[in-house]
């Protein structure tokens, strides 16, 4: 058994080898039993026996805004003053500067829309960004079909020609890492000092407190030159910095997006678009804007799950008012009590209507219907027909001439 593992799966984990020892030759071992055996062969190292691996530094960046590391930090900032919330940091690889700090409630696209805006706005666009595999930064399916290969971040980053990096381990980010462990320390209790217990109070309260610490605690760079670029007049960041989406136009002029149905006018320009992709754009605020070629559609809004006014009920034919009396009584009993009462008088329309459904009833019932006495097991049919099928086992029974039975 040695042999053969050594001749043909020396280099094989335990598993795969089981896989192949029963599918090429026969042998049916379990896979732990195969590891014993490699294990003491030594083809086969536990994960526990190995050495770690070594994550060596790198080394810093040469200039301020190169390389800026972004990350999240969930975390109790306001200790029970408050609930907890997320921290996005942003730090300078050259000079472990604090470049940008926003809470948010938790980490998602838009929360890095308003908080990367402000940074471009304050400092420029840097060359990089560098963060970790979160979903907001990579695809993280690998049989993603459609798109093209961005995230809505990524998108953003890509049409301000800043690159996105992202890290294969923690350790890659280490110096980011290591920075909010220390915001975790320091900024709580800056915080608690200070009575801050709300996201809003401590957005305005950063501002200080990275001045602060970047004069106790930022490094010097290797180089002087600052490779933040200025954001371009033609570079829209309100704009650039939305949610996109493509939907096609219908030929009713209507496309839907988030469960709301957008209905563009009838005009010449807009039955240009019939049949045509467009983008949806959502702003981090909520606004929602219809893009072709450019230029802002305007359109109106109709929402399939807006509350339906029970009071605004069209008849249906002859049920109108018996539906309208069901809705009325169901909430009595649904919730277990007796059944309601009928409601009031109708309206003068509806008790014209009402008599007119009763007489057509009575008409259709009160017509006399000559036939033999029912068998013991009429089917329904036959009650209501009063149409009944002879029998061999029943006598029939012979009644006068002019005697009829109705059935009711």
């Amino acid at each position: 058994m040695l042999g053969l593992i050594r001749d043909n799966y020396a280099d094989f984990g335990p598993t795969l080898a089981a896989e192949k020892l029963r599918e090429r030759h026969g042998i049916d071992l379990a896979k732990e039993t195969v590891r014993r055996l490699m294990i003491d062969a030594g083809f086969w190292v536990p994960r526990k026996q190995r050495p770690p691996k070594v994550h060596q530094p790198r080394n810093r960046r040469a200039c301020l805004g190169e390389l800026v590391q972004i990350d999240g930090s969930d975390h109790a900032w306001f200790e029970d003053r408050a609930p907890a919330c997320t921290l996005l940091v942003f730090v300078d690889d050259a000079t472990s500067r604090l470049m940008a700090l926003r809470f948010v409630p938790t980490e998602s696209a838009f929360a890095y829309f308003e908080a990367t805006r402000a940074y471009l706005e304050c400092h420029g666009k840097p060359i990089a960004f560098y963060s970790d595999k979160a979903s907001v930064f990579r695809v993280n399916r690998p049989n993603a079909t459609g798109g093209d290969g961005y995230t809505q971040f990524g998108r953003a980053l890509y049409e301000l020609n800043i690159d996105s990096l992202c890290a294969n381990s923690s350790p890659a980010k280490g110096r980011i890492e290591r920075m909010n462990g220390t915001l975790q320390d320091r900024l709580v209790k800056e915080l608690r000092l200070r009575g801050i217990s709300s996201q809003a109070d401590a957005n305005a309260f950063v501002a200080v407190f990275v001045a602060d610490f970047n004069g106790r605690f930022a490094k010097t760079p290797r180089s002087d030159f600052n490779a933040h670029r200025p954001v371009r007049a033609d570079e829209d960041l309100a704009r650039i910095f939305t949610w996109r989406e493509w939907r096609k136009v219908s030929a009713s002029l209507t496309l839907q997006y988030d469960k709301t149905l957008y209905l563009l006018a009838d005009q010449p320009e807009h039955r240009a678009v019939i049949h045509r992709y467009i983008e949806v754009a959502e702003y981090p605020n909520g606004r929602i804007e219809l893009w072709a070629d450019g230029a802002s559609l305007p359109y109106t809004t109709y929402d399939r799950l807006a509350e339906i006014d029970q009071g605004a009920i069209v008849d249906n034919k002859r049920l109108g008012h018996v539906c309208a009396w069901h809705r009325r009584c169901r909430p009595s009993a649904i919730a277990g009590a007796a059944p309601a009462h009928p409601p009031g008088p109708l309206p003068a329309r509806h008790r014209g209507l009402a008599r007119q459904h009763r007489a057509k009833n009575l008409r259709d019932s009160s017509a006399p219907q000559t036939c033999r006495r029912p068998s013991k097991r009429p089917s329904m049919h036959h009650c209501l027909t009063g149409n009944y099928r002879k029998t061999k086992t029943e006598p029939q029974h012979q009644h006068p001439p002019n005697r009829t039975f109705q059935l009711s």
